[in-house]
Order: C-alpha cells, then structure tokens, then sequence
C-alpha cells in the first residue's frame, strides 16, 4: 500500500473497501506473470463483492498459469474527491498497483445505470475513454454481462464484447492475448482474431447507418465479422467452475454471507422479464454437487448464513431433496438456510416450517398485475387464489409480514387493472383475518410498484413507455385507494427507470449523451444520493438526442432494432408470436408442460434442457 493512500484512508467512510488483504484473495508472483487482467466491478465493493458472476469469473482466470486477475470497484464520493485532490490513479485491490498498468480491463456490467461508473473508472485511471484513442495492445477493455446484449449504447468505448456466460470464453481470450503478447501483434490484429472467437462481438467491425427519421437504415459487418453473434453458454453445470474458496470481505458487503447457484434459465415466460428469455435454456446442477459445493463453502468461509439463489430458486426439481440433505447439516453447524426467488404458485408451508432459521416476519412475492386480465397479457401464470392460498399457509404458520411487487404502465394495462391492485391487497388482509394464527402482532402489507421497462429480446422489446406524468398519475390513483392502516406503500421514481429504458434500448447515438453526461457529474446514478436526472437532460440537450425516441415513441416491429446484431438463442419470430398472444390476453404453459420453441435449446450440444 502507497503511503498517499495510508494518509487518505483515515480520512474516508468504510476504508476497508480499498485495502485489499482478505482472506483467499489471490497473490502471485509478478515475474511469473505474463497476463494481468484488472477485473472491473462497475460499483462499489460491497455491491460487486456480493456478484456471484464477479467471483465466478475472478477464480475462472487466476486458475489459468502465468495470468493475475485482480479486482477494482467504483469509489465513493468521499474517496473520489481525495484520488482527484492528490491525483492518485484508481488501483487493484490485490497488488495496489495502478489499473493503467494492466494488459487488460474487464467490465461486468449488470445495469444501464452503471455506464457512468465506468467512464468515471476510467478517467480516474487515466485511461482513454474511446476504443479508437487506446491504440497499442495494453489496456484492452472488454466487457460482458446482461448489458451486452445490446452493447450500442457503450460501443464507442469497450474493444470487444463477450456475449453469455463467461466460464469458458473467458480463457480462450485471455489465451489469444497471450499469444498476441508474446508475438507483437498490434491491436487492431488481435481485434480481428478474437472477434473470430464465437460470442465476441467488435463495435468498430460493425457499421450502422440512418434512416431520415432516426430509426436505424443498415447494420453492415466489416472485416470478416459474423452477420450475428450468438451467446455463449455452459451446457453441463456439473462439470463447471465454481469457487468454493470464496474471498471473504473484510468488511459488511450487501448479501454478507454464502451463495449458492441452482440453476440458470428459467422455465417461466414473463413477457416483461429480460433475464428469463436471455438466460435460456435452463439447465441445472444436480443436488449432490450443490451439497458438496455447500458443505466446502461454508467450512472454508466460516459464513452462518448460505442462500439458495436462481431466477426462480422454487423451480429446481431437486429443491426437496437438497434442502432435506442440508438442514441438517445447517442445524448442526448453527448456520441460516434461505431460499429466496419464490413463486405464489408453487409456495411450500411445509418447506419454510424446515427452515426454521427464515424468519416469520416476511414473505415477498411477485404478483407484478392486479388483475387477472393483465397477469395474463404478461404471462405471468399466477392465478387469484394461488395468491391468496400462499398468504392463507403463511398467515396460519405464523406470518405476518407480506411484501408484494407490481409493476405500472405494462402493454394494455387500464385504470381498472391499476385498482385491481388495491383489491388484491384488500383481500390479501381479509384473508390474514380470515387465517393468521398470530394476530396480536397485527399485519403489515408492503406495496411496491415499479415503472414498467421495456426491453431487449423480450416480447415487449417494442412496446411504447408511458410517460413519467402518466406514471405518477397511476400511482397516486392507486395511493388513493389504500384505505387500511396495515398498508405501506413504496413507488419508484420515474427519472431513472426513463434512462433506464433509454439506454437498454439505444443505440450508438447515446455514446456522445453518456460522455456529456459524465462530464456534467453523473456518476453512481444506482444511489439517491448521487443521481443528478438534470445532469442527463443537460447532455440530452447537448448532444441533440431525444429521449423520447427510445421510450414513450415505441419500435416498429418490422424496424432494425439496435440489438439485432446480439443473438440470445431466443428467436425474434418466438418473441414477435407471444407479443401476439399477449395483446389476444392468452398465457403460455412453462417449459415443463411443453416446449413453446422458443429456439433456445439450439444452443444445446451435448445435454438436453433441464426444464
């Protein structure tokens, strides 16, 4: 550690986020280094450390001979001032050494919001912003994560682009870098090698041009490139990586304690929900895998608490045989088992009696729509009374505390459909008088709504978003219609789910807005505290780019969309046939029921889904 920074250390909130020195923390010989990798978490350490992709990913490249990866998060506010007071360049945790001295930059990004965190990362390491203007073979910034399948917001900045899950394209870059290295390719010779490497996508062999109204005329590939890059995936989840050895922070982080991953997909097809189209297929660990990577985590660790964690953790068949292995093991030790990511419909009392280490203070479900109408546009596949059954079991077993989540502003939805959200609750409370076996502490209802997004490579990829106004309206339509003291009720503000919408769905016009808007002093926009919405107006203003164009304006169905480049598994003829059935207001049955060929299991050479 510099002494510039043991002077500045003392001076800032929780400190220990830039130490480094936790326990399994990887530490390698410089000299018997030929590859550094700084790995990029475009927040801050508690939020990144608690990524079970980042430590997935961080264990995948220190496993490989001759290759350091270290890890760098965002700074806070307090620690940023300092760095630019005394001109001390953003650093790796492990050796402390400067990010500018790296061969390559990683960026893990999870969230639209966070682009700003990575122009700012930059800067503060005195690196380049733009691809063109890093032109030697040092400081190559690739990137991956859900944000990369619509890469164009970002293109101008990030060399390259891996698509899917890393575990096994992650080496073979980093392998071709070695090579290049050792060799003295240029850059732009290593560009074109690695954008040969499936699921590697280059912005700068890809050309885009206009139509007079906006909408995009022609994507042209360039230099050899694939028309369409196609994700990478990890078919047998048996047989992948997986850390056991887990470094473990040196101060509290927000998910403090052991994660264990299930499976990936998701056998559900919520129209709104990006993750459970883009992370198809579904394919799972066996349950004997599970225990013993649980087992090795928690003893190497010394955590008392591990989750069961996937999109929808009640889906995985195994889930009772898993649960029945561990809560022994979990008694014994004195450790808390939680299962999170449960569904109204297939909500086990039996299960959480197990668990007696989950609290009876809350239970959260997703019922997304108030009425039944729109749960079906939505394909959400959960009734009425699934949701009043799953409150009646928690209710009689004791609970007492129901967080429900809606969202406003879906396809079709009404006035009607908004009141149909404080009906629902109206009887969710009927129901707990109807059913608690604890009353004297008395109930609390939850109600959280958020501002519909629209996003890529879902059905509802070319929907309009109502305006923020419209928004507010129908909250406080519903508002006005909580009329019980038991009800507490939350609602997102509008300003950064409409950015969020741009950017999920723009194109390499926002590259200019992102800048500007870093240069006006946005940054951290994911915290209150920081988030500037005039800070982006000004850069929208600036730059001549209408926000409204990706958002209140909608997509044309039969419009080059930004992202068409990006290959999910999930065919866009899939996407286009559910849009259809939810504006006809007809479900369709989950995986287990019946392939609806969405195209995903292409993807799949070896095993079949896991649905």
């Amino acid at each position: 550690m510099t002494q510039l920074l043991q002077r500045i250390l003392p001076t800032v909130q929780k400190p220990a986020r830039y130490t480094g020195g936790e326990y399994n923390e990887v530490i390698k010989n410089k000299e018997q280094v030929r590859v550094r990798v700084a790995f990029c978490f475009p927040d801050t350490y508690e939020i990144g450390m608690s990524n079970v992709g980042m430590r997935i990913l961080y264990g995948v490249m220190n496993e490989m001979d001759g290759v350091w990866c270290e890890r760098v998060f965002a700074p806070w506010d307090d620690m940023e001032k300092q760095m630019r007071a005394y001109n001390l360049p953003l650093w790796a945790l492990e050796s402390q050494d400067p990010v500018k001295d790296f061969d390559m930059i990683a960026f893990t990004i999870g969230y639209e919001m966070s682009y700003t965190n990575i122009l700012n990362m930059l800067m503060l390491a005195g690196i380049p912003l733009r691809s063109k203007d890093r032109t030697e073979l040092k400081n190559i910034v690739f990137a991956g994560g859900v944000c990369a399948f619509n890469p164009e917001p970002f293109a101008d900045f990030i060399d390259f682009f891996a698509l899917g899950e890393g575990e096994e394209v992650t080496p073979e870059i980093i392998r071709l870098y070695d090579l290049a290295k050792a060799e003295g390719w240029t850059k732009d010779a290593f560009l074109l090698q690695v954008s040969k490497i499936p699921g590697i996508y280059v912005p700068s062999f890809y050309e885009h041009s206009y139509n007079e109204d906006g909408t995009i005329r022609q994507i042209i590939a360039k230099e050899g490139a694939p028309t369409v890059v196609t994700k990478r995936i990890v078919e047998n989840l048996d047989g992948a990586y997986f850390p056991t050895k887990m470094i473990v922070p040196s101060t509290e982080i927000v998910h403090d304690r052991a994660n264990l991953e299930l499976f990936r997909g998701c056998i559900r097809g919520c129209r709104f929900c990006q993750a459970g189209f883009s992370c198809r297929p579904v394919r799972k660990k066996s349950a004997a895998v599970l225990l013993k990577q649980a087992v090795e985590l928690l003893e190497d660790s010394g955590h008392n608490e591990i989750t069961l964690s996937s999109l929808s953790t009640s889906d995985y068949r195994e889930l009772k045989e898993l649960t029945d292995e561990m809560i022994p093991y979990c008694e014994q030790q004195k450790i808390r088992l939680s299962v999170p990511s449960l569904r109204a419909d297939n909500f086990s009392r039996e299960l959480m009696q197990k668990l007696q280490t989950v609290r009876k203070s809350g239970l959260t479900f997703a019922a997304e729509a108030g009425t039944q109408r729109l749960r079906d546009v939505i394909n959400k596949n959960l009734t009425e009374e699934e949701i009043l059954t799953t409150c009646a079991n928690a209710f009689s077993g004791g609970w007492n505390n129901v967080k429900l989540y809606f969202m406003l502003g879906l396809p079709t939805e009404t006035d009607e459909d908004v009141l149909g959200i404080a009906e629902l609750v109206f009887k969710v409370i009927n129901t707990w008088k109807e059913h608690a076996s604890n009353k004297k502490r008395g109930l609390r209802i939850h109600v959280a709504t958020a501002y519909f997004v629209p996003k890529p490579h879902t059905p509802f990829q070319w929907e309009k978003q109502i305006t923020p106004d419209e928004y507010l309206r129908r909250c406080r339509l519903l508002k006005d219609h909580f009329y019980s003291k038991s009800i507490e009720y939350n609602y997102h503000a509008p300003d950064l789910s409409r950015l969020e919408a741009v950017m999920a769905r723009g194109d390499r016009r926002l590259c200019n807005v992102i800048e500007k808007a870093v240069q006006n002093g946005a940054r951290l926009d994911g915290w209150d505290e920081f988030f500037s919405y005039q800070a982006w107006l000004d850069a929208f203003e600036a730059c001549g780019v209408d926000p409204d164009f990706y958002t209140t304006r909608g997509y044309g169905t039969d419009e080059i969309l930004p992202w068409d480049t990006m290959d999910v598994g999930v065919t866009k003829e899939f996407l286009l046939r559910e849009r259809n059935r939810a504006y006809e207001e007809k479900v369709t049955p989950d995986c287990r029921y019946g392939c609806s060929g969405c195209g995903a299991n292409a993807l799949l050479k070896e095993v079949g889904c896991d649905a």
